[in-house]
C-alpha cells in the first residue's frame, strides 16, 4: 500500500492521509535523511551552496512536506487516531532536529563555506541563512560536552511531548463542557444571530433547545449580550479554570505540565550560558536584552494605566446606575456593551448584517489589490480535508505567485484561535521555483440556516490579521527557505504586516467596498460608519493594559525563574495584575493554565512580541496616511522593503528603509486614542 506521505506533491493530497501513515512516513523521511548526511558530509570537501546548502534544503523541504499537513490536520480536524500518530512523532523529530544541531561535521562545514571565497559572491538572503544556520547550531547546543548534548536531547524530546498534550488538555477541556438549555427566556438579551447559532449546535447534537459551548462563537455572545447574570458567571467559571486544578475533569489539569515545562526552558537555558530562558529568547529577536523588553512594556504600562483606570471607573458608575453596584468579571463584557451602546448606540450587532464572508473576503482581495496589484483566483476542484475549507490561487502580473487554504468557523475537534502557518515555502528547486502556499484558520461563527456567515467587526479584524501573515509568506521574493517568508524573521516583528492590515478595517473609503448588506448588498450606511469610527477608541486603555499584563505576566515568569528561584505561576500572575491590571480578578481564575500562546505555542518569552509589533505596524500605516492609504508608491514600497524581504536582512533595518527612520511610539497611541498625562 503507497504512503502518500512518502510521496512528494505538489499540494497536500489530504484525502489520503490516514492516521496510520503518518509515523511510518516521517520515520522513513527521517531515516533517509540521516543517511544522505551522512554521505553528504564524506563525499564533500569543500562545500559550496550547490554541493552543500541546497540538497540540504531539498532534504528539509521533503520532510516539511510529509509533516505539514499532519500538523495542520492536528489542529483542524483532531482525532483521537491521529492525535496518537501526531504525538508519537514529536519524539522522533526532537531527537532528528538535535541530532542535527549539535552534528559538529555539519556545523564545521557551515562553517567552511561561511569562511570560503564564495561566500562573498552569495546574496545577501543566501549569507543570512548561513549565518542564521551557524547561530542556530550554537543554540543547539553543538559546542557542548557529550553529556550535556544528552541532555539538551532529552529536555527538548520532553518539552515537545509536554508542550502539545498542554494544547490537547486546553482543547479537550474546552470540548468537554456544554449546557443544553430549553426555556429560551434564560438566554434573554442574546441576539438572533447568537440564538440560531445555539439552536443549530443543539440540532446537530440531536437536542432540542440551545446547547452553548465554550467555543468562542457561543461563549462570547452569551458574556457580552446574556442578562441571565447567573448563566454569566456559570459560563466564565467554566471558561477560565479550563485546564486547571478548578476544572471538571482533573485529567485535563495543566498545573504539573507549565511547572515542568518552566524548569525544562530554564535548564536548556543553562546548558547553553544564558542566564534564563528570557536571554535565550532574545537570542533570535529584534529586542537586544531583557532590561530592553520590561522597559518597554513598564513604559508602555505608565502611559496607559491612568485612562485604563478612568474607563474601568466610568463603567463600575455604568453598571451601578443599572442596578449592578458589585461589578463582576463575567459583567464587564456585559456592561460594557451597554455602555457602548449608550454612548455611541452601536453595538457587534449592527454591524454584522453588511459583513458576509464573501462580501468581506472579496473587500479584503480589492484592498490588496490596490496595495500590490496582485488578484486572487478560488479553486472550486482542490484535494480538501473538510467542506468548510477554500483554496484560492494568488496571481501577478497574469502568474500566479502562491497560494492559500481559508479554513474559517468553529467546529468540534478544531483547536480554538486564529492562526497562519506555511503549507509550502517560495524556493528555488532544480525544476524552478516552489510557490508558497499558506494555511489561513480563524474560529468564526459558521453559516446558520439560509443566512450565509455573517462577521462581526472584531471577526473582520481577525480575518485582516491573519491574511497579513499570510501576505508576509506569500509576497516573498526570496528563493532561500531558511529566510524566505515567515522563515528567519525576528519573532518580535513577525506580527508587524498581521496588525499592519487591521487598519484598513477602520478606513472610511475601504469599508465602502469591504461591506454590503447580506439582503440588499448596501455598504455600511454612514451613520453606522460614523457610530463605528467613533467607538473605535472605546475601552482601548483597559484592553492595552489587559496585553500589557499577559505580556509581562510571559516575559517576568521565563526571565525570574530559576533552580534557585522556581517561581510560583500563580503568585506571579498575582503580582503582575497588582500592578497593572484595572478590573479586579476574581481568585478562581486560572488563565494561565490556557495560555496556548507560551505553553503550547512559540511566544514563550516572546508574548511582548505583539505590543513590540503594533509600534512597528502603526508607525508604517502612518506612511499611508500621511501618502494616501491607497498609494500604489506607498504599497509597493512596503511590498518592495518589508512583505517581499522575509528573514534576509534584520527586522530593524528593513523598517527603517521603508520608514526612512527608526520606530516611534507615537503613532500607536494615536491610534488607540491613548492620551498620555503631562507630568508638571
Amino acid at each position: 500500500m503507497s504512503n502518500p506521505l512518502s510521496e512528494n506533491h505538489r499540494l497536500p493530497p489530504f484525502s489520503a492521509i490516514k492516521p496510520e501513515h503518518v509515523k511510518p512516513a516521517i520515520e522513513q523521511r527521517l531515516n533517509a535523511n540521516r543517511e544522505r548526511v551522512r554521505e553528504l558530509l564524506a563525499s564533500v570537501q569543500n562545500p559550496t551552496w550547490d554541493n552543500f546548502v541546497a540538497p540540504m534544503q531539498q532534504w528539509d523541504d521533503e520532510l516539511n512536506q510529509a509533516w505539514s499537513p499532519v500538523g495542520h490536520l492536528n489542529g483542524v480536524l483532531n482525532s483521537d487516531e491521529l492525535r496518537d500518530a501526531y504525538n508519537a512523532c514529536l519524539p522522533l523529530l526532537s531527537a532528528y532536529g538535535t541530532e542535527m544541531g549539535q552534528n559538529k561535521d555539519l556545523c564545521n562545514a557551515y562553517k567552511k563555506l561561511r569562511d570560503s571565497a564564495e561566500f562573498a559572491t552569495l546574496s545577501k538572503a543566501q549569507q543570512k541563512a548561513i549565518d542564521n544556520a551557524l547561530r542556530d547550531f550554537h543554540l543547539a547546543g553543538v559546542d557542548l560536552p557529550a553529556e550535556k548534548k544528552a541532555r539538551y536531547g532529552e529536555i527538548r524530546k520532553r518539552l515537545s511531548e509536554l508542550t502539545s498534550k498542554f494544547g490537547e488538555n486546553v482543547l479537550d477541556a474546552t470540548n468537554a463542557w456544554s449546557k443544553l438549555i430549553t426555556d429560551k427566556s434564560e438566554l434573554a438579551g442574546l441576539p438572533d444571530s447568537a440564538l440560531d447559532l445555539l439552536a443549530q449546535q443543539a440540532k446537530a447534537h440531536e437536542q432540542q433547545g440551545y446547547r452553548i459551548t465554550l467555543d468562542f462563537p457561543s461563549y462570547m455572545p452569551v458574556l457580552t449580550y446574556g442578562e441571565n447574570r447567573t448563566l454569566r458567571e456559570e459560563m466564565y467559571r467554566a471558561y477560565v479554570t479550563r485546564a486547571s486544578e478548578l476544572g471538571a475533569d482533573a485529567a485535563h489539569d495543566n498545573s504539573a505540565n507549565m511547572n515542568e515545562i518552566l524548569q525544562l526552558r530554564y535548564e536548556l537555558a543553562q546548558l547553553l550560558g544564558f542566564e534564563s530562558y528570557a536571554h535565550y529568547s532574545l537570542a533570535t529577536k529584534m529586542a537586544q536584552s531583557p532590561d530592553e523588553v520590561l522597559t518597554f512594556l513598564n513604559d508602555m504600562a505608565k502611559k496607559a494605566k491612568p485612562q485604563a483606570e478612568r474607563e474601568f471607573a466610568e463603567l463600575q458608575a455604568f453598571a451601578a446606575e443599572q442596578g449592578c453596584a458589585d461589578l463582576k468579571p463575567w459583567d464587564v463584557s456585559f456592561y460594557s456593551e451597554k455602555l457602548r451602546q449608550a454612548r455611541y448606540s452601536i453595538s457587534q450587532e449592527d454591524i454584522r448584517p453588511y459583513l458576509p464572508v464573501d462580501k468581506a473576503i472579496g473587500g479584503m482581495f480589492e484592498v490588496v489589490s490596490r496595495l500590490y496589484g496582485v488578484t486572487f483566483e478560488e479553486q472550486k476542484t482542490f484535494d480538501t480535508y473538510h467542506p468548510d475549507a477554500r483554496f484560492f490561487h494568488v496571481n501577478k502580473d497574469g502568474q500566479q505567485i502562491a497560494a492559500f487554504y481559508l479554513d474559517l468557523y468553529a467546529r468540534a475537534k478544531k483547536r480554538g484561535g486564529a492562526w497562519m502557518d506555511d503549507c509550502r515555502i517560495r524556493r528555488r528547486t532544480a525544476d524552478g521555483i516552489q510557490l508558497p502556499v499558506a494555511y489561513l484558520v480563524c474560529n468564526f461563527t459558521p453559516p446558520v440556516g439560509d443566512k450565509p456567515a455573517l462577521l462581526t467587526h472584531d471577526e473582520l479584524t481577525t480575518l485582516f490579521h491573519e491574511f497579513g501573515h499570510g501576505l508576509h509568506h506569500m509576497m516573498t521574493a526570496i528563493e532561500v527557505p531558511e529566510v524566505s517568508g515567515i522563515n528567519g524573521v525576528a519573532w518580535d516583528a513577525v506580527e508587524l504586516p498581521s496588525q499592519f492590515m487591521e487598519n484598513w478595517c477602520y478606513e472610511p473609503d475601504a469599508l465602502a467596498f469591504i461591506s454590503g448588506h447580506y439582503q440588499t448588498g448596501e455598504p455600511l450606511p454612514q451613520a453606522l460608519l460614523d457610530k463605528l469610527l467613533a467607538a473605535k477608541h472605546f475601552q482601548s486603555a483597559m484592553m492595552t493594559m489587559r496585553q500589557l499584563e499577559f505580556a509581562l505576566f510571559d516575559f517576568r515568569l521565563h526571565h525570574e525563574y530559576s533552580s534557585a528561584n522556581p517561581v510560583k505561576v500563580q503568585d506571579l500572575l498575582n503580582e503582575v495584575r497588582q500592578l497593572v491590571t484595572v478590573v479586579p480578578v476574581v481568585e478562581f481564575n486560572r488563565f494561565q493554565h490556557s495560555f496556548t500562546h507560551i505553553f503550547a505555542g512559540g511566544y514563550a518569552a516572546g508574548y511582548y512580541s505583539y505590543k513590540w509589533a503594533e509600534v512597528l505596524s502603526a508607525d508604517a500605516f502612518s506612511r499611508f496616511e500621511e501618502e494616501g492609504i491607497f498609494n500604489r508608491e506607498t504599497g509597493e514600497s512596503f511590498l518592495r522593503e518589508i512583505l517581499s524581504q522575509g528573514g534576509s536582512c534584520e527586522a530593524a533595518e528593513l523598517f527603517e528603509n521603508f520608514r526612512g527612520r527608526k520606530p516611534s511610539v507615537e503613532p500607536l497611541l494615536r491610534h488607540t486614542g491613548i492620551v498620555v498625562e503631562e507630568v508638571a
